[in-house]
């Protein structure tokens, strides 16, 4: 087999992948692979942004399973992951949330220098700036709003909630509409945003199909990456670096798999020890939601988004309910007083939210509406683990959820408050009827918390960054490997703590971020693990 070369081998065209490849290839002497397991065809349901729940338990998604869950009742939750280029920004519900200028403090006080809100604010201007260019007349603003989106916002408001015109603002306290990654109706993934323009590059190689096997080492460096592809093994040198951009499940999988991880597990296993990284795999973070559904007293919801007259409005003008992200409002609130920053995410849906559960996808069958409450800062942790020394094997996804009991009051709290706002104003006369836990205790929220709360499709953590010190760190605050050379980690799995709010938007900031340290940027010292 003979090998390729390049400067730069990228593996997963997620929305990290994407971003990166389209920045280092700008630089017409940097050659560029990107590596991706899915494939490179466009499905119609991912242009569509109603409609992405019709790629859930397909070619196109991983499909995950967690192991059974203790505290949810033994409950196996399913995770939709893509697999195609742009990944889960393809098929996510578009909602663009930076997170709190508090998140990126507390990574930069970790001892993670120029992590900090400050220093990652071009980095989020930059993706904005890719998402939305100065020609897009909506600039992530809903083309269609639904007459209960704005009910939910004056309840709010009513329930002592403040209205929030810009949630990625200065403050990110109160309700408000969510900024959404589409242009003109379409949704706008990451490999629209950062691929597509780019496709005629020459510099820039990206094989579909392509699932990575391994790493290939010579001494303590990392110098190219094995695939199968269409069951031939494929073999590429880089250069100058390998970067993992496969999410917090697959990247730390991957490095498992390549011999990076806890000693002792994987001697267990019989795979080699490259390095002795204990973290790897662990501080696995997700962010949980439950959501509180009203049947509706009169036939008005995004369930009559594929009414054949609202199909023909979507296709000639790219308007209507077919244009909706599903989440369109929500908010970000302190659930008990003295906290720094918010611990609950309200998310408003015109539709029933209870389709998804227990590994079942089903659409609703009745005019109704939502609010999520979703637990922000979960003290809970969980870890991915190899079952077996086979690269191709499904990994153990175990998130631990609700393990800390901290995490089970906040949930109550946010609970009640989603309940409260639904009792008021405009939206307490659109329900059929009270929702049954309006007037419940505190163990019948507990049940139904444990019974019916799901995950919101946002795991990080998995290859923590950190310094040298810290036990627990998988790279650095360059993003390097600490203790093998040429590997870098540039993806949501790199997250120290989860942000608050959807992690598409952090996770591109990262990946901004990765090309400005992989181009020689000035960026603050760090000191190597040895």
């Amino acid at each position: 087999m003979r090998a390729q070369g390049f400067d730069v081998v990228i593996v997963g065209a997620g929305s990290a992948g994407c971003a990166l490849a389209a920045r280092l290839s700008a630089d017409e002497s940097c050659t560029v692979l990107l590596l991706e397991a899915g494939s490179g065809r466009w499905r119609p349901e991912s242009r569509v942004p109603a409609l992405y729940s019709r790629l859930f338990r397909t070619a196109a998604d991983w499909a995950y399973r967690t192991e059974p869950q203790p505290e949810l009742n033994g409950r196996r939750l399913y995770w939709p992951r893509g697999r195609m280029l742009g990944g889960s920004s393809t098929m996510n519900d578009m909602v663009y949330v930076r997170g709190n200028a508090a998140d990126f403090d507390g990574w930069a006080a970790a001892g993670n220098p120029g992590w900090d809100h400050a220093g990652l604010l071009p980095a989020f201007e930059a993706a904005e700036a890719q998402l939305w260019p100065d020609g897009d007349p909506d600039r992530g603003e809903h083309r269609w709003r639904a007459p209960r989106t704005a009910d939910f916002l004056a309840a709010a408001e009513r329930a002592g909630l403040v209205r929030n015109p810009d949630l990625n603002g200065p403050g990110q306290d109160g309700v408000g509409r969510h900024r959404v990654a589409q242009r003109r109706g379409v949704r706008c993934s990451a490999a629209d945003a950062y691929l597509r323009p780019i496709a005629a590059r020459p510099n820039l190689t990206v094989v579909t199909g392509a699932q990575v096997t391994g790493l290939v080492f010579c001494g303590p460096r990392v110098v190219g990456v094995r695939w199968l592809r269409r069951g031939r093994a494929e073999y590429a040198r880089a250069g100058s670096e390998v970067v993992l951009c496969g999410g917090a499940i697959n990247t730390p999988a991957l490095l498992l798999a390549s011999g990076i991880g806890d000693g002792a597990d994987l001697h267990r296993l019989g795979i080699p020890v490259r390095a002795d990284l204990p973290g790897v795999g662990r501080n696995l973070q997700d962010h949980l939601m439950i959501p509180m559904c009203w049947r509706a007293a009169e036939p008005t919801s995004l369930l009559d988004g594929r009414r054949p007259v609202n199909v023909a409005h979507y296709l000639l003008h790219r308007r209507g309910p077919l244009t909706s992200n599903i989440g369109q409002a929500g908010g970000f609130v302190r659930s008990r007083p003295g906290l720094a920053a918010p611990d609950v995410q309200l998310v408003f849906a015109p539709v029933l939210l209870d389709g998804i559960r227990d590994e079942r996808v089903s659409e609703p069958r009745e005019h109704g509406y939502s609010i999520g409450a979703v637990l922000l800062q979960p003290g809970s942790r969980g870890r991915i683990t190899l079952r077996r020394a086979d690269p191709l094997a499904r990994p153990v996804i175990d998130p631990g959820y609700l393990s800390d009991p901290a995490d089970l009051d906040t949930l109550v709290r946010g609970v009640r408050l989603a309940l409260r706002i639904g009792a008021t104003g405009p939206l307490a006369g659109a329900a059929r009827a009270p929702h049954p836990l309006t007037d419940a205790g505190d163990d019948a929220v507990i049940r139904a918390i444990r019974a019916g709360v799901d995950t919101m499709f946002h795991p990080v953590g998995t290859c923590r960054m950190g310094p040298a010190a810290d036990p627990g760190a998988v790279v650095d605050p360059t993003l390097a490997v600490h203790g093998v050379d040429g590997l870098r980690v540039a993806d949501a799995s790199v997250m120290p703590t989860i942000t608050r709010g959807n992690t598409h938007a952090p996770t591109t900031a990262i990946a901004e971020r990765a090309a400005m340290l992989l181009r020689g940027q000035p960026q603050p010292s760090v000191a190597g693990r040895s």
